[in-house]
């Protein structure tokens, strides 16, 4: 497989956090950020049928089932052990494990995010005032 050189440039704190994160995995920056962009790029080939599954089923919905979408988030038990893998991942490596349950919380919480903001969208183009969701 051929390989390119690309210039990027980061924002320090995306430098500091992509350097610490290869340091405690004891490899390159370039190791770790081309890891970032491959998982992301496979994360989305497997999500985007899915997802886009799910954004199309929205446009279905009545105003207070887009509202319910809307609002919806993460449960608390998802949203505390995302927060406590993010920080021990700071802290020190994750078991491959802890990894995993990484990456599939972290796409939980994308494909949340992507269903509100469209349920949100779709509210404000059928004449909601969505502010309260803002």
């Amino acid at each position: 497989m051929a390989a390119h050189a690309v210039t990027l440039r980061l924002p320090a704190s995306l430098y500091d956090l992509f350097s610490s994160r290869a340091e405690r995995a004891q490899r390159s920056l370039e190791a770790e950020l081309l890891d970032a962009v491959a998982t992301v790029a496979a994360d989305e080939e497997e999500l985007s049928l899915d997802v886009s599954k799910a954004v199309e089923a929205l446009e279905l919905l009545s105003d207070a089932e887009l509202w319910r979408a809307a609002r919806n988030s993460l449960s608390e038990r998802d949203r505390s052990q995302l927060e406590a893998l993010n920080l021990k991942q700071q802290r020190e490596k994750l078991t491959p494990a802890e990894k995993e349950t990484l990456e599939r919380l972290v796409q939980l919480y994308g494909q949340a995010v992507l269903l509100r903001a469209e349920a949100a969208r779709l509210l404000k183009e059928r004449g909601q005032d969505i502010s309260s969701l803002l």
